[in-house]
């Protein structure tokens, strides 16, 4: 009787061994923290010069909290080429530390390198900065130039201190031609440097931008700034919504009145694809010393609207809108081949709430792309949860292990 009883315990025990490590490696798996050898995970690389060293009195702010799920899916996690299977490999001559291709109309990711790695976006960040004032100021609005806008460190457009500009003229200097004067004025109008970089910011993480941190209205660096090819994907995506930035990006040639007896000023546009690439929708430019070269442009070919974000570029062996126009040839190609994305841009920030309590669509003055986070998904699909279902099955071999042993029980003393 004993050895009957010890082996029906020992299957019992056995079979409810496997089936909580059965029940429990996934949750487990998903628990655990990535690992990964990705560079610049947490921080962009380390400055070049003192331009980042705060304020006497002042600390560097530490990194934004990197997710534990990625924004845009699982591959955008990953460190190098993220292309579809099967596809061929990005054209040679590319030199930016990371960069993505996407769909303009569904947010799809065509293709990307180290999106998530953080890095500078030198003026690229002034598209988030026009966001803000696409949303706070009118485009009528008249703001005078101070000394102060004038005398701000360039690239700059011209403005002349006391003259009268609008924010949609300062708007075309901020984009067209990267001015840090223009910057300086509607930052100014915003309630200055310091109020204008916390509404980027805010900005940036109402739409789920959570490798960015602002640190200048300009983009020029400053202590704390952070941004990866995937957010800058993400507020191009967004800006590209608004008509006004669209408009303005698209623009080859504009004109700031005359002031203080100065000429009107010419304004060219500095993206050097626009009106050179088929199609070419428009973009931005940077650089920093820290930053290297950022870019973003947008074509439309066969119906489909391509941006591509760089980060971390260098002008040789070819230049970077050269570089940039490959990868937009790259990602139609893909599309012409109906390449499986990778990945999607979504607006769903951790937590965001829309106002009428629905954590599952973040408002997004329309874009129609709220999306929703593959962890959000699971535990929608599974309310109970793997817990849930561990209990029950413990509770479930319990019961039958009792019906076992009392069985082998009654066998022994028959």
């Amino acid at each position: 009787m004993h050895s009957v009883v010890s082996r029906s315990l020992k299957v019992f025990t056995t079979t409810l061994a496997a089936a909580l490590l059965a029940l429990s490696t996934p949750a487990l798996a998903a628990a655990a923290p990535p690992q990964t050898a990705c560079a610049n995970r947490q921080v962009p690389p380390p400055p070049v010069d003192t331009s980042e060293k705060p304020a006497p009195g002042s600390q560097v702010p530490a990194p934004p909290a990197v997710p534990a799920v990625p924004a845009g899916g699982p591959r955008m996690a990953e460190c190098g080429l993220v292309t579809p299977n099967g596809a061929l490999n990005p054209p040679d001559g590319n030199t930016a530390a990371s960069w993505l291709v996407q769909d303009l109309d569904t947010g799809a990711v065509i293709a990307a390198k180290d999106p998530h790695a953080r890095q500078r976006p030198a003026s690229l960040i002034k598209t988030l900065l026009a966001l803000v004032v696409v949303d706070e100021l009118k485009p009528e609005q008249v703001i005078v130039a101070s000394k102060e806008d004038a005398e701000q460190e360039c690239t700059c457009v011209g403005l002349v201190a006391g003259g009268q500009y609008t924010v949609d003229q300062l708007l075309h200097g901020l984009l067209m031609h990267s001015g840090n004067d223009a910057a300086h004025a509607v930052a100014t109008a915003l309630g200055g440097d310091a109020a204008a970089v916390a509404k980027m910011n805010a900005t940036a993480a109402k739409i789920g931008a959570l490798d960015t941190r602002a640190a200048t209205p300009s983009g020029l660096d400053g202590p704390g700034m952070s941004t990866s090819a995937y957010d800058l994907s993400l507020i191009f995506h967004y800006a590209m919504k608004q008509p006004e930035f669209a408009k303005v990006v698209a623009t080859k040639n504009f004109e700031l009145p005359p002031a203080g007896g100065k000429p009107a000023v010419p304004v060219l546009n500095d993206n050097k694809l626009l009106g050179v690439y088929p199609g070419f929708l428009g973009g931005k430019t940077g650089f920093t010393n820290d930053a290297r070269h950022t870019y973003v442009g947008a074509a439309e070919r066969k119906g489909k609207r391509l941006p591509v974000v760089m980060v971390r570029a260098e002008q040789k062996p070819t230049k970077v809108v050269d570089q940039a126009a490959k990868l937009l040839d790259y990602g139609f190609a893909l599309e012409d081949d109906r390449a499986e994305p990778v990945g999607q841009i979504t607006y769903q920030a951790p937590g965001a709430t829309s106002e009428n309590g629905d954590s599952s669509a973040l408002g997004d003055n329309g874009t129609g792309n709220s999306g929703t986070s593959s962890a959000a998904a699971a535990a929608k699909a599974d309310p109970f949860g793997v817990t849930g279902w561990i209990i029950t099955l413990v509770v479930f071999l319990i019961i039958v292990g009792g019906f076992v042993v009392g069985h082998a029980r009654r066998k022994a003393a028959n």
